[in-house]
């Protein structure tokens, strides 16, 4: 029941900005796919570059929208409102309050890649969207969703969520695999951006998108940042640090 209650107050969350928050999602994704997108006429491993482009973006946008749900909000939870607190001392387990900050902070992520998918639906592409693209968008909010838990224990006043977002959110949107191969990028360089969770989901959405299925490496380290992130957050909440 805990893990229901937390879900149901991000979907009253969710209904009440419903026009905010989908706009939000859809700003900045349509933006990068009109300049990007239809603004450079180019190719990308033979195929046209919007091909290329649209499973990033579509990957990127569960990352933005997940990250944003959860850092900010439980920021302002934690520091203002005090409703930590309340959690600690009332009937519901703590895993369960943990777990539902998690899907919810994913369902909103997946929301907004979904919405990318139906802007784009009208462009004929020929791109492959299926059950397993949902799943690996729907792992890939968890992730972002339990670094923005995690995030927030770190907050220490209500600006720190917006500068966790230009330190970690940003960097990744542009290098990890969404608007350029990191098979250009130096050695190195290259190893380390490509172990990153969104370098990993831009991969496998991309592989499906044109008919291929990706291996299981993309799956197990999407778990390991799920399972790291979620440990982190455990201990954050079950020690009663930064509360």
């Amino acid at each position: 029941m805990g893990i229901i209650t937390v879900l149901w107050e991000k979907w009253t969350e969710f209904k009440r900005d419903f026009y905010k928050i989908t706009i939000a999602a859809m700003i900045s994704p349509l933006m990068y796919l009109i300049i990007f997108g239809m603004g450079i006429q180019t190719t990308s491993h033979g195929e046209p570059y919007l091909n290329f482009l649209i499973p990033g973006i579509v990957a990127m946008s569960t990352m933005t929208g997940s990250f944003s749900a959860v850092a900010q909000n439980m920021s302002v939870q934690r520091l203002y409102e005090k409703a930590l607190d309340q959690v600690m001392v009332s009937p519901t387990p703590l895993w369960q309050f943990i777990l539902g900050q998690i899907i919810g902070g994913s369902l909103r992520g997946f929301y907004a890649g979904s919405i990318i998918l139906l802007l784009t639906l009208p462009i004929r592409t020929g791109l492959i969207f299926n059950g397993w693209s949902f799943l690996i968008m729907f792992l890939n909010g968890t992730v972002f969703s339990t670094i923005a838990l995690v995030m927030s224990f770190l907050a220490k006043s209500y600006t720190d969520a917006p500068r966790f977002s230009s330190y970690i959110i940003m960097p990744m949107s542009f290098l990890c695999n969404t608007f350029f191969s990191t098979d250009q990028m130096p050695g190195g360089f290259r190893q380390a951006v490509s172990i990153l969770p969104l370098s990993q989901a831009s991969g496998m959405i991309r592989s499906i998108s044109a008919g291929e299925q990706p291996g299981m490496t993309g799956y197990l380290i999407l778990l390991a940042y799920l399972a790291v992130f979620s440990c982190i957050a455990f201990l954050f909440i079950y020690k009663k640090k930064n509360l």
